[in-house]
C-alpha cells in the first residue's frame, strides 16, 4: 500500500534509500520448496507489480524467499547510530545493531521516500538497567517477555526503551535484536542498545568490516552513553539477567507473562488446553543462526536419548536465505528434518496468519494450544481460529515442548518419558518408564562463515527509468490504483451514526484481519470487506458469536457484517463514526486498519485511548481520532445514539483545544461530553485536505 500511495503522489523516484520485501504472502503448508512454488503461482501478479514498481522508482526489491524484512535489514542495512523507519511495527529489531528503528504507517513512509521531513512527538525514555548474565534456560526472549508483563501492551506508548548497564555486553547482536523487535508489544516508539563488541563481530561476519571499524573508532564519542546519563531517564527498570527466569506469555495477548515455574498453576487455574497441538520456531523475532543452533542442539540431545522424532507437529522457519543456506550447509536443517520438523520458507508464515492448517478444525473454532517463538499471539492471528490458545516463548523452550507435548512441562524439574504412551516424569514422583532430561543448549552466536545462498535481490535502478512501466492490470481484483479521498466538508461530523461500539481489546488484527485477506492488500475496495470483522460490538448481545464482526443496519434493524453496514451507510450518504475502548489499534502498523474506515465513509473514531501508530495512521488518512476526556462517557453511549462534533469544521479545530461531543438519543434527549485530540497545526491541514497524501500533492508537489 505504501508503493501505491507513492505512485499516487506522482514522484519519479525515491529520495532516500528504500527497499521492498516480499515476506507476507507465502502460506505455510508443505515446506519451503512447495510453499514458495505455490506462492510464485498464486501471487505472480503481485510480485510482478512489486518488481516493476521498484525498478521504476529506484527501490531495491527483495524477492519471495529472500527473508523476513527485519532479518534482511539486519544482515545488510542496519548500522550503529542510524535511524530507520519501516512499515512494520517490529522495525525496532534494528536495536540489536545500535540503530533506532521505528515502525510507521505507509503514509509516513511515503513522506520519507519523497524526501520530506518525518516528524515524531518527542518521546520519553525508559531506561532498563541490565546486570549479570543469562544462564540456564533463560534467553534474551525472556528479557522482553518479562518486560511486557511489567509495562503491559500500552506501557511503552510515547516512549523509547533504552537498555544500559554491564548486562548489555553479555548479549549477542541477534539476542539484542530479539529484545528490540518485541518492544513493539509494549507499544513503545522504539528501543536502542549501546554499541558493543558483539555488534562489531556481527558486522564483520556479514561482510561489513568497514562499518565495524568506523563504529569502533567512534564508540566512546558517539555510540556510548555519557557518564551519569541515567539521571535523564524518565523511569528506570532494574533487571538482573543472572536471576532471570524463563517466561511463557499468553494466551491471546503478549503481555500476559508467566515465569516458567508458575505456568503450571496458571494453566490449571484458567483451564487452558494442556495438550499442545503444534510448536513453531521462526518469525522476525527468533529465526537467527544462533537460534537454530540451539534448536539443533536440543534435537540432538533427544536423538541421543532415544527420541528420534518430535511428538507434535514442529515447524521451523529460518529468518533469511542467508541463514537458511548457512544452516543447510552446516547440517542444522537436515538434523531438524530427521527429527520430523517441517522446514518452512524464509518468510513470516504462521506468525502473520499465513498457515494452511489442517490438524485442527478451524471452521469449528476447535479449542487447542500452540507454542511458538513468535512475537504476537492475538486471537486467531496465526490460523484464523479463535479457539487457538497461542503462547510465545524462546526457540529453545518451543523446541522442548515439541517433544514434551504438554504446556505444563518444566525442563528445570521434569523429565520426558521415552515411551510415547508414558507421562511426563516429575521430580517429585517416581516411575519405571525410561526418561531423559533436557539440558540447556549450547550455542554459537555466529558461524565461521555465512553462506549467501540464492541471490533473491533486485538492486535499485540508478539510471533513468522514464521508459519503464509499472505492471497493474486495470481489471485486477488484487491491485487497484488509489483515488484521492475527498477533502473535509463542513458538517462531516454532524449527526453521525455509531457504526459499532468496540468492546475490549481491539488490535489492528481485529480491525483488518490478515491471513487469507493478505491477497487483497493492494486493492483497497476488496480488502475493506474485512473491516472490524474481529471486533466485539458492545451494542449486540455479549458472549455470542453474533457480536463479533457484526453491526446493526440502522434503517432495517438487520444484523450484518460490519463492512456491509458501513458500505450501505456510505452509499446512502449517512455519516458514521466508531466508538472504541482502550489502546484501540495496538499491534501491527497495518495501515489498512485506517484506510478501510475512511474508504467506507467513516468520519471519526472516538476512543478511550489509541495506540501510537494507529492514531497517526488515522490522521494521515483524513479520519478524526479523538479521546474521551472522561472514560466514563464511553459507557453512556447506547445503540441508536447519533453523535455530532462541535467546532471541528474549517478554522475551528485548533491544537490543544478540546472538542465538544453532542449525543442525541432516539427519544430526542441529548447530552454533551468533552473530547481531546493530539493534532498540531500541520496535521490539521491533512484533515482539511482529505488526507496527508492530498496535502502533499496540493502543496509540496503543486498538484491539484
Amino acid at each position: 500500500m505504501a508503493l501505491l500511495q507513492f505512485i499516487s503522489a506522482g514522484l519519479p523516484r525515491v529520495q532516500v534509500p528504500t527497499t521492498v520485501h516480499s515476506d507476507h504472502l507465502i502460506v505455510a503448508e508443505y515446506g519451503a520448496e512447495e510453499d514458495l512454488s505455490r506462492a510464485a503461482n498464486e501471487h505472480s501478479e503481485i510480485y510482478s507489480f512489486l518488481g516493476s514498481a521498484a525498478k521504476k522508482h529506484g527501490i531495491g526489491y527483495w524477492k519471495p524467499g529472500a527473508g523476513i524484512i527485519h532479518t534482511t535489514i539486519f544482515e545488510h542495512y542496519a548500522f550503529p547510530g542510524g535511524l530507520i523507519i519501516g512499515t512494520d511495527s517490529h522495525t525496532p529489531n534494528a536495536a540489536g545493531m545500535g540503530m533506532v528503528g521505528i515502525g510507521v504507517g505507509g503514509s509516513d513512509a511515503v513522506d520519507a521516500m519523497a524526501g520530506m521531513p518525518w516528524e515524531l512527538v518527542c518521546p520519553k525514555v525508559i531506561g532498563v538497567h541490565l546486570t549479570g548474565a543469562l544462564n540456564g534456560w533463560a534467553s534474551s526472549k525472556d528479557i522482553i517477555c518479562k518486560l511486557a508483563g511489567i509495562l503491559t501492551v500500552s506501557g511503552g506508548k510515547g516512549k523509547i526503551i533504552e537498555f544500559f548497564g554491564p548486562g548489555t555486553e553479555t548479549l549477542s547482536a541477534t539476542a539484542m535484536a530479539t529484545v528490540g523487535n518485541m518492544t513493539a508489544e509494549v507499544g513503545s516508539t522504539s528501543c536502542v542498545f549501546p554499541y558493543s563488541p558483539a555488534m562489531s563481530r556481527y558486522l564483520v561476519a556479514t561482510n561489513r568490516v568497514d562499518i565495524a571499524n568506523h563504529a569502533d573508532a567512534f564508540k566512546q564519542d558517539l555510540l556510548t552513553a555519557d557518564e551519569g546519563s541515567d539521571r535523564y531517564y524518565d523511569e528506570i527498570i532494574e533487571m538482573d539477567l543472572s536471576t532471570l527466569e524463563p517466561h511463557i506469555n499468553g494466551p491471546f495477548t503478549p503481555d500476559l507473562s508467566h515465569p516458567l515455574s508458575q505456568l503450571r498453576k496458571h494453566v490449571a487455574r484458567s483451564s487452558w488446553p494442556v495438550d499442545l497441538s503444534c510448536s513453531l520456531v521462526g518469525s522476525c523475532t527468533n529465526s537467527s543462526y544462533e537460534d537454530l543452533v540451539k534448536v539443533r542442539n536440543l534435537v540432538l540431545q533427544a536423538k541421543e536419548a532415544g527420541m528420534d522424532k518430535a511428538r507434535i507437529p514442529f515447524l521451523v522457519a529460518p529468518g533469511s536465505e542467508q541463514i537458511r543456506a548457512t544452516a543447510e550447509a552446516s547440517g542444522i536443517l537436515s538434523a531438524l528434518r530427521d527429527a520430523g520438523a517441517t522446514v518452512l520458507s524464509s518468510s513470516c508464515g504462521p506468525c502473520v496468519g499465513q498457515w494452511d492448517r489442517k490438524d485442527v478444525d478451524v471452521a469449528d473454532a476447535e479449542i487447542n494450544s500452540v507454542i511458538s517463538s513468535f512475537n504476537r499471539n492475538f486471537t486467531g492471528r496465526h490460523d484464523s481460529n479463535p479457539g487457538t490458545h497461542s503462547f510465545v516463548t524462546s526457540p529453545e523452550l518451543a523446541t522442548i515442548f515439541a517433544y514434551a507435548g504438554k504446556l505444563t512441562f518444566n525442563p528445570d524439574t521434569d523429565s520426558i518419558p521415552l515411551s510415547a504412551a508414558g507421562t511426563t516424569v516429575s521430580a517429585a514422583g517416581t516411575t519405571a518408564i525410561p526418561s531423559f532430561k533436557f539440558m540447556p543448549p549450547e550455542s554459537h552466536e555466529l558461524p565461521n562463515i555465512f553462506s549467501p545462498g540464492e541471490d533473491r535481490f533486485q538492486p535499485p535502478v540508478l539510471t533513468s527509468t522514464d521508459e519503464l512501466t509499472v505492471d497493474i492490470h486495470p481489471h485486477s481484483d488484487r491491485l487497484q490504483l488509489l483515488a484521492p479521498f475527498m477533502p473535509w466538508q463542513d458538517g462531516n461530523a454532524s449527526d453521525m451514526n455509531v457504526l459499532i461500539k468496540v468492546s475490549g481489546k481491539c488490535t489492528t488484527d481485529h480491525i483488518s484481519p490478515a491471513g487469507p485477506w493478505y491477497k487483497y492488500r493492494g486493492h483497497l475496495e476488496n480488502i475493506s470487506n474485512n473491516m472490524l470483522l474481529g471486533a466485539t460490538n458492545g451494542f449486540l448481545p455479549g458472549g455470542s458469536s453474533t457480536s463479533v464482526g457484526r453491526a446493526r443496519e440502522p434503517t432495517t434493524g438487520e444484523v450484518k457484517p460490519v463492512p456491509d453496514v458501513a458500505r450501505s451507510m456510505r452509499d446512502r450518504g449517512m455519516r458514521w463514526c466508531i466508538i472504541a475502548d482502550n489502546n484501540y489499534g495496538e499491534g501491527s502498523s497495518r495501515e489498512h486498519a485506517a484506510l478501510e474506515p475512511r474508504f467506507l465513509g467513516g468520519t471519526a473514531v472516538i476512543a478511550k485511548s489509541f495506540a501510537r501508530i494507529h492514531e497517526t495512521n488515522l490522521k494521515k488518512q483524513g479520519m478524526l481520532p479523538l479521546t474521551f476526556d472522561d472514560p466514563v462517557d464511553y459507557d453512556k453511549i447506547i445503540e441508536g445514539d447519533t453523535v455530532s462534533l462541535i467546532a471541528v469544521d474549517e478554522g475551528q479545530l485548533e491544537p490543544g483545544k478540546p472538542v465538544t461531543m453532542k449525543v442525541r438519543r432516539r427519544d430526542g434527549s441529548a447530552w454533551t461530553a468533552q473530547l481531546n485530540h493530539s493534532y498540531h497545526a500541520h496535521q490539521i491541514s491533512w484533515l482539511r485536505a482529505g488526507s496527508a497524501l492530498n496535502h502533499m500533492k496540493n502543496t509540496v508537489l503543486g498538484q491539484v
